[in-house]
């Protein structure tokens, strides 16, 4: 376990392997742990330092005040990864992002585009519109408050969304929602539903990648069209047995295509659904 301290709180995040640096952004309720076979997989090739971040709010990282309401949203968490980065004398590195966390990865990339190698969306919103309903409204205090008071509508409305989803896929989630605060809980998908990021992929010169599951149902996975007609240097994958979560859905060919990418060197635009 490890951590740096920032201006807002303990920084946690875990790390393995040796080589070139990787960071790895979790979704909104969820924390480092979803990545944990990826960085396993990597690390085993023995070419990459793989760093896997708890955003703030999140997992073991600080939970913050009401008072730090910005440090839970988008831009927020893109001073996180920069002080992440620079505490670590990382210049520039591929970072992959999950959910809201592809959200962030993508935003570092429109605005700081020197610090980011490649980029990577698994299952992320370009549009929050394209969210599904209870996470849209997850982001209204009055509604959060509430489901927040009595725990037992979150996890029913949990059981819902994750009914087609393992059993791993929803412990993962039931343990992680237990470690979220009210304010990153709202403060941070109501940011996440108010992101529209179309208008700025055209500005995108890195080589971006795209995975989506087809049977998606937290966030949709139109945003995939979205990538491939917004973004110059692209590849996008749409896996047909996939729900929210490709890495654990279909692990086979969710790591084969993450290896593809970060092996191809090509500058020219390359298409895959």
């Amino acid at each position: 376990m490890s951590s740096i301290v920032t201006e807002q709180g303990i920084l946690h995040y875990e790390s393995i392997g040796r080589g070139q640096p990787i960071i790895l952004l979790h979704g909104w309720i969820n924390s480092w742990d979803v990545w944990r076979d990826m960085m396993i997989n990597l690390a085993n090739t023995k070419r990459y330092r793989v760093y896997a971040l708890d955003f703030w709010g999140f997992g073991d990282s600080a939970k913050g005040s009401q008072s730090q309401t910005a440090a839970f949203q988008i831009d927020g968490y893109v001073n996180m990864v920069q002080q992440f980065m620079d505490s670590l004398g990382i210049q520039n590195a591929p970072i992959f992002g999950h959910s809201m966390g592809g959200t962030v990865a993508l935003q570092i990339s429109l605005t700081f585009p020197e610090r980011v190698e490649k980029v990577a969306l698994v299952g992320s919103p370009i549009i929050g519109r394209s969210l599904h309903p209870f996470l849209r409204m997850a982001g209204n205090r009055s509604i959060a408050k509430l489901v927040w008071r009595y725990p037992i509508m979150l996890h029913s409305i949990m059981r819902i969304l994750l009914a087609k989803d393992s059993k791993k896929v929803r412990n993962m989630i039931y343990r992680d929602v237990q470690r979220t605060t009210i304010e990153s809980f709202f403060l941070s998908i109501g940011d996440l539903r108010d992101t529209d990021l179309r208008n700025q992929l055209p500005k995108l010169n890195i080589p971006t990648l795209g995975i989506y599951g087809a049977k998606d149902k937290i966030v949709s996975p139109m945003n995939a069209d979205l990538l491939k007609n917004g973004v110059k240097t692209v590849e996008v994958q749409v896996l047909d047995q996939s729900r929210h979560f490709p890495m654990t859905d279909e692990p086979k060919r969710f790591l084969q295509t993450v290896h593809s990418f970060l092996n191809n060197s090509s500058d020219d635009q390359v298409l895959q659904v």
